[in-house]
């Protein structure tokens, strides 16, 4: 069963207090690490008229594969590197759902790939990304910041007792 994933207050994708940002709910699958997010593109997330901008895709794909890697590793990271295809137009107002996993870790780099498709299954932009643990001390002051809820509480104490 999923895990929903914690939150920050003022995080540009899943912070309730970021009046600007997403406010997206992400989920871990506890055993394998795949993480899952749904993103409903709104009007003010366009490029051209009707077409999503890039850049709020790529956005949520980072997120996505940010959690994957932190997950897996127990530690937080942050992106060193990350490439996005985008293969077909994403439109307004049409979900998305966006999977993210681990390809490969060592100790210093965590390699991940993912896809954000309609819920036709087509992939409308595919990543991947190259991201970097912090150094314990930071990873734990960055745990400390998530908010208390009932709903992510399981995911956040066993980030909180790692890392």
């Amino acid at each position: 069963m999923p895990l929903e994933l914690p939150h920050t207050p003022g995080c540009l994708v899943c912070g309730p207090a970021n009046a600007r940002g997403l406010r997206l709910k992400l989920y871990v699958d506890p055993t394998g690490g795949i993480v899952e997010t749904r993103y409903i593109p709104a009007t003010e997330h366009i490029g051209f008229e009707g077409i999503v901008h890039g850049g709020a895709i790529a956005t949520v794909l980072d997120e996505a594969m940010v959690w994957a890697a932190s997950w897996h590793g127990k530690r937080f990271c942050v992106c060193g590197e990350m490439n996005v295809r985008f293969r077909q137009s994403a439109k307004i107002g049409v979900p998305l759902v966006c999977h993210a996993r681990v390809d490969s870790s060592r100790s210093r780099l965590i390699v991940t790939s993912a896809e954000a498709m309609d819920e036709s299954g087509t992939i409308i932009a595919a990543a991947t990304g190259k991201y970097v643990p912090l150094p314990s001390a930071e990873s734990k002051a960055f745990v400390a910041t998530f908010i208390r809820d009932p709903a992510t509480e399981a995911a956040a104490e066993l980030m909180r007792s790692q890392g």
